[in-house]
């Protein structure tokens, strides 16, 4: 299959950027069903926030197991 480069638009932003064809078959051999929804820029800002914004409080329990 021939992979064409296509113009996609950002869903944060609303900047178009270029999903290449080269992409496109990485996303095929790794078996993704979805084209990006994000630009580069805007998926890098979103993976250095993920780590900072914690306000999840975690329970723990202890068990005795038999």
């Amino acid at each position: 299959m021939e992979y064409r480069d296509k113009v996609l638009k950002c869903a944060e932003c609303g900047a178009e950027f270029v999903f290449t064809g080269g992409e496109q078959m990485f996303f095929a051999d790794k078996g993704f069903k979805n084209e990006p929804k994000r630009c580069k820029s805007c998926k890098a800002k979103r993976a250095d926030t993920a780590g900072q914004v914690s306000n999840f409080q975690r329970t723990e329990t202890k068990t005795t197991c038999s």
